[in-house]
C-alpha cells in the first residue's frame, strides 16, 4: 500500500512540474499575459505543496529500519525520481525569475519574443491544479509583485534539497533502473488525461522501392564521376600537346 501511495503522489508531482515547465516556455512570448504569470504561481505553489507530502512521506518510509530490503530498494528508487523532480522545478523556477525580470507586462523593456507559440495557457494550468476551470483573481501587477515571493520560495526549494540529501543517504549511482536507458523512446508511449501530452515515435523500416531507387542514384552518380575524369584527363592530354 506504502508503495502505490508514493508512486501516485510522485506522478502527481510529476505532472505538475511538466505543467509548469511549459507554462515557463511561454513567458516572454506572444503568448504571455497576465493570466499566464498567475497560472504560474498557483501551478509553482501546487507543486511545491507536493513535494512537501512526497518528502515527508518518503523520508518516513526509508528511515523505516522494519521494511525489507525489497521494498527499501523500491523507495530509494522512488526517491532519486523525487529528487531529479524537484531538481528540474527549482531550475525552472529560477528561469520564470529570470524571463519574469526581463519581461515585465505593463512597461515592458523588450518586446515580446515571436516564439511560434500561440493561443491560452489554460488548458495546461487547469490540468495542473486537477480543475475543469480556471479562475483568475490576481492583482494588476502580479508580473513584478510575484517576483520577490518567486526568489524567496527558490531559496525555500533550494534549502529543502539540501535537508533531504542531509536526511536521506541515498546514492543515485547505487540505484538500480527498472528499464533500460531510453526504453520509453523506443516504443509508441500514449499517456492519460493526467499527463502533459503524448510521445509517439515511430521506427519505419526502408522500403524494397526505396533501395532499388537508391541503388540507380549510386550507379547514376557513379558514371557522372568516370565521365567528369575522363574528360579532365583528355583536356590535361591537350593542353600539354598544344603547349
Amino acid at each position: 500500500m506504502g508503495k502505490e501511495e508514493c508512486k501516485t503522489m510522485l506522478d502527481a508531482l510529476n505532472k505538475v512540474t511538466a505543467c509548469y515547465r511549459h507554462l515557463v516556455i511561454a513567458l516572454g512570448s506572444t503568448s504571455d499575459s497576465q493570466n499566464l504569470r498567475e497560472e504560474l504561481k498557483k501551478t509553482r505553489k501546487k507543486a511545491q505543496e507536493l513535494a512537501v507530502a512526497n518528502r515527508t512521506k518518503l523520508t518516513t518510509l526509508l528511515k523505516d529500519k522494519s521494511i525489507s530490503k525489497d521494498d527499501r530498494a523500491e523507495y530509494e528508487r522512488l526517491w532519486v525520481l523525487f529528487s531529479s523532480s524537484m531538481e528540474l522545478l527549482e531550475v525552472d523556477m529560477k528561469r520564470s525569475l529570470e524571463i519574469g525580470q526581463d519581461f515585465p507586462l505593463k512597461v515592458p523593456t523588450r518586446h515580446l519574443i515571436q516564439t511560434g507559440m500561440t493561443g491560452a495557457t489554460t488548458t495546461v494550468a487547469a490540468r495542473a491544479m486537477s480543475v475543469q476551470n480556471m479562475k483568475y483573481d490576481a492583482d494588476a501587477n502580479i508580473d513584478t509583485a510575484d517576483l520577490k515571493d518567486l526568489e524567496t520560495e527558490i531559496v525555500q526549494v533550494g534549502q529543502m534539497r539540501e535537508e533531504m540529501e542531509m536526511k536521506v543517504q541515498v546514492a543515485p549511482w547505487a540505484v538500480e533502473a527498472k528499464q533500460e536507458a531510453g526504453a520509453e523512446l523506443k516504443s509508441t508511449v500514449s499517456v492519460g488525461n493526467s499527463s502533459v501530452g503524448v510521445i509517439s515515435i515511430c521506427e519505419e523500416e526502408p522500403k524494397d522501392g526505396e533501395d532499388g531507387e537508391n541503388d540507380i542514384m549510386k550507379i547514376f552518380a557513379g558514371i557522372i564521376f568516370v565521365a567528369i575524369l575522363l574528360m579532365a584527363a583528355i583536356l590535361g592530354y591537350l593542353v600539354i600537346n598544344l603547349s
